[in-house]
């Protein structure tokens, strides 16, 4: 069937200007906090990082926080600390950005993909058990859309084998799941301050956790597994500037100038979390009486900092296809999008053994899902643009 084309309704787009899915928000604070550093002594590993740390611990509720370059960079250093080796495997979901899984394969580990519960996309718990062997060296729940995992089983089902939980909280800063802040209930979390996160570095992430071992694992993989610590010396000190490669360790540090960036973002994020609360709740309100779609589904006693707003389509209920829909909103210049591609679809994990058809919850979901605009940078007007433009294709394409 020829896509159809709204151009035959006649009219204007919804919008005269492009509207992203995301984007930051800079103020003059932010600015002025890098310029400070800019100007100071030091760029990179200096007294910013430390700063930022703390309040990222302090806001969480966990006893340490260790910065890295960037959100992948902090799993792949988790992973490490967890003791993930060769031929290891390691529980996540499909449902997510390809780091989730990659920071597996980066220590020659196998990612194994548990599917999804189809309320709330998030990894099941029972697909973690049923994918749980001897080999079993990790599981990464990821907090999908910033709606945090069914914690209570997954951590119940790690603890029962011993099994070190890595969560991927990417999406989740200033989450809480019931009553406890995202951050401070898994071994490891990360989060990450890529842009269209809820506060930016530019690039960035750290993990959070409340365990010394990790702590000091996370620190020497950062920094070449290098240490200047005199009391974990191996060998007889040759002067004051002697240091020592204990292990083998990356350049992943986050620089100075982000981590003031950081530091200041911090300081507006509940605000930030408020207004993408409430440009949800105007989302799932405006599209009740829509019957071709379904709004996301928040499980009792999840508190979602609300990183995506994902609008489930009926197809059946629908003339048009999926992508149809899609093109369709971007010429109302609504800047849609979808998360994610199943991990194991891409061309990478297909040669390496992957099939479709493993999770296969997770592949009708993809099938189904599109990603609307929710950023705090968008004003009222900007969501009734998108509710409007979101109504008027549903509305044409609508059996």
């Amino acid at each position: 069937m020829m896509a159809k084309k709204l151009a035959i309704q006649g009219g204007k787009p919804v919008r005269e200007t492009y509207l992203p899915y995301g984007r930051q928000f800079i103020d003059d604070d932010d600015v002025k906090k890098v310029v400070q550093v800019l100007k100071s002594d030091f760029l990179t590993t200096g007294p910013e990082i430390y700063k930022f740390e703390q309040k990222v611990s302090d806001y969480v509720g966990a006893n340490y926080c260790v910065a890295f370059a960037n959100g992948t960079a902090a799993l792949h250093a988790a992973c490490a600390a967890a003791g993930v080796k060769k031929n290891d495997e390691v529980i996540t979901t499909p449902m997510t950005f390809v780091a989730s899984a990659n920071c597996a394969i980066y220590l020659d580990a196998m990612p194994v993909f548990a599917d999804i519960d189809p309320n709330t996309y998030n990894v099941s718990p029972a697909s973690i058990q049923s994918m749980i062997t001897e080999k079993t060296k990790a599981i990464i729940p990821v907090d999908f859309t910033g709606q945090p995992a069914a914690y209570d089983d997954i951590l119940s089902i790690a603890k029962a084998r011993g099994i070190p939980v890595i969560e991927d909280a990417a999406h989740a800063l200033g989450a809480r799941y019931k009553g406890r802040d995202v951050g401070s209930l898994s071994d490891m979390t990360m989060f990450s301050f890529h842009p269209v996160k809820h506060v930016t570095t530019g690039e960035g992430g750290v993990i959070t956790t409340n365990r010394k071992d990790y702590y000091e694992k996370l620190i020497n993989f950062r920094n070449h597994g290098m240490t200047r610590e005199s009391s974990v010396f191996k060998e007889t000190s040759h002067g004051p500037w002697y240091y020592e490669m204990q292990s083998l360790g990356f350049n992943y540090r986050m620089t100075d100038l982000q981590a003031a960036l950081g530091h200041s973002q911090l300081d507006k994020l509940d605000l930030f979390i408020a207004k993408r609360k409430k440009y949800a709740d105007m989302y799932t309100k405006a599209f009740l009486d829509v019957d071709e779609v379904i709004t996301p589904k928040l499980k009792t006693g999840c508190d979602s900092s609300w990183h995506l707003y994902i609008l489930r389509l009926k197809l059946e209920r629908l003339s048009g296809s999926r992508k149809e829909v899609f093109e369709a909103l971007q010429k109302e210049n609504i800047g849609v999008n979808v998360h994610y591609i199943p991990v194991y679809w891409h061309p990478y994990y297909r040669q390496l053994g992957y099939e479709k058809g493993l999770c296969p919850m997770a592949e009708e979901v993809y099938e189904e899902i599109i990603t609307l605009p929710l950023f705090p940078a968008m004003t009222k007007t900007d969501v009734k643009d998108v509710i409007k433009a979101v109504k008027k294709v549903i509305s044409y394409y609508t059996r």
